[in-house]
């Protein structure tokens, strides 16, 4: 029955991508063909996908010794034009950025709306530019990156003295999750003024096997990126596996942002600390519309 269901679902995306394909062609051939780049004959439905293979780096190399620096790919439904030479990519990323600077947006990070609040996804507009210039002045500016510096060797030195005192003991050491353990706890302590994990605890796994499993989402292949109109069927999966991982650090988030909220309000004269979720509270108090949330929230 099983493989029964899976047969119906297969045939049934095949259809609809069919028609999909067949209805963009007859709106391409009515508004006329722009001109495009040159690159391989694609096939129908799945167009140059196969000419990626399993390291579209190289594939992608050999394709441009045949079609030049700039090339048309038909990956799936989308039409896609890769520049491969830096002269060209100079041309683009620096003369035309503001018409060319937008980035198509996986299907996955659309779970739980995070490309409408990511400085990552958004288009360059007034919400991606109030983010830019507050990390900017908040978090990567000259003064913040220096004030930092005896965190960063606390953490380095609480890094060897677990290592020290496990060899001592005679136990193993796990050193890239002990090491992935001080970069979390560094960067939590940044934002939060606290250490999201401890060295040598379960909670330190299960917390980089979240992130690892976010990135691996990410990064996966998807279908819905080349065909649009399995968005909505979500048909590996990805999205929904995705919006339980946020969600579960929405959850982690949510906690400690209601912890300093509360400790704020129970304070007669509050004293706030350095740390960029007290800066960023402060910030919106007076000017919470200026990075979207409201329409978000909406």
């Amino acid at each position: 029955m099983e493989n029964s269901n899976s047969s119906l679902l297969l045939l049934f995306c095949f259809i609809c991508t069919f028609i999909y394909f067949l209805a963009s062609g007859r709106r391409g051939s009515r508004s006329g063909s722009p001109k495009l780049p040159p690159g391989p004959i694609p096939l129908p439905l799945v167009g140059n996908l196969f000419k990626l293979g399993n390291k579209p780096h190289e594939a992608l190399t050999e394709l441009a010794k045949a079609y030049g620096p700039v090339m048309t790919l038909k990956l799936g439904c989308l039409t896609t034009v890769v520049i491969s030479s830096s002269s060209m990519a100079k041309e683009v990323l620096r003369k035309n950025d503001q018409a060319l600077s937008a980035r198509t947006i996986p299907d996955s990070v659309r779970a739980c709306n995070h490309h409408q609040v990511s400085m990552v996804w958004l288009p360059p507009s007034p919400q991606w530019r109030n983010l830019r210039k507050f990390c900017n002045t908040e978090i990567f500016s000259s003064k913040k990156l220096d004030s930092m510096q005896g965190l960063r060797c606390q953490k380095v030195e609480e890094l060897v003295a677990y290592v020290h005192n496990n060899s001592r003991a005679g136990r193993a050491v796990n050193i890239g999750l002990a090491a992935s353990v001080t970069s979390l706890n560094l960067l939590s302590n940044t934002f939060f003024s606290v250490d999201l994990v401890h060295l040598g605890s379960d909670s330190a796994q299960d917390f980089k096997t979240l992130i690892w499993a976010v990135m691996e989402e990410v990064g996966r292949p998807n279908l819905a990126d080349y065909f649009p109109i399995l968005r909505w069927i979500d048909p590996q999966g990805v999205k929904r596996r995705l919006s339980s991982h946020f969600q579960r650090l929405f959850e982690i988030f949510d906690e400690m942002i209601d912890q300093r909220l509360q400790l704020r309000a129970s304070l007669t004269s509050p004293t706030y600390n350095s740390d960029v979720l007290d800066v960023l509270l402060n910030h919106t108090i007076d000017n919470y519309s200026e990075f979207g949330w409201k329409e978000v929230a909406n």
